[in-house]
């Protein structure tokens, strides 16, 4: 089968085989292919490769930076927008791939992470609530409010998750939260408006 390049990384993000690693030695893309070996706990391979051209490529420096936590040996920091492009992709990926023991050890430094980006936990949360680990998602969604209070995204998407769960109360007192910090906000005031058609 040829393989082009976007056909290549679908496969790698969703089903991986050989064939799309293939592609990448061939065609000299050596990010995709350490996420390839990082998919196929090669954390050696993967970490040779993101380290070949982390000085010149962010999402290498990024990856390079994620073995690090997984193998419990950070001696480098990630940048604020490192953390905010990738952190949530990659722990997507990591939950397709059934990489639970990796996330494990990624969100145990979830606060050290948050002294860089103070939105870590709402972004740990929000991949983990969208994933089905409902329970944990809410566990970091509530440290999110706790370390970072006056993020309106935050509050919003309390708002959402409690309105899905018909817990309007909740979801108004979120979404009024939203709008104390930032008026206006246009889902906020949505979603305001739906609660109060429904419980009138």
């Amino acid at each position: 089968m040829v393989l082009d390049y976007e056909l290549a990384k679908e496969k790698l993000l969703t089903n991986m085989d050989e064939s799309c690693q293939q592609f990448f030695v061939k065609n000299g893309y050596i990010l995709e292919n350490g996420y390839y070996e990082l998919l196929s706990d090669n954390l050696e391979k993967a970490k040779n490769l993101f380290n070949a051209i982390k000085d010149n490529n962010i999402r290498a420096h990024w990856a390079s930076f994620m073995i690090s936590l997984i193998e419990e040996n950070v001696k480098e920091y990630p940048s604020y927008f490192e953390l905010r492009n990738f952190l949530e992709i990659d722990l997507n990926i990591l939950l397709t791939y059934y990489k639970g023991n990796y996330i494990e050890k990624i969100i145990r430094y979830a606060d050290f992470m948050f002294t860089i980006n103070p939105e870590v936990h709402k972004f740990i949360g929000r991949v983990l609530f969208n994933n089905g680990y409902y329970e944990q998602g809410m566990f970091f969604l509530d440290r999110a409010k706790n370390y970072f209070y006056h993020d309106p995204e935050l509050h919003y998407l309390l708002a959402y998750i409690y309105y899905t769960g018909k817990a309007y109360e909740r979801a108004e007192k979120a979404a009024n939260d939203c709008l104390h910090i930032l008026p206006d906000y246009f889902p906020a005031v949505s979603i305001l408006k739906k609660i109060k058609e429904i419980t009138k």
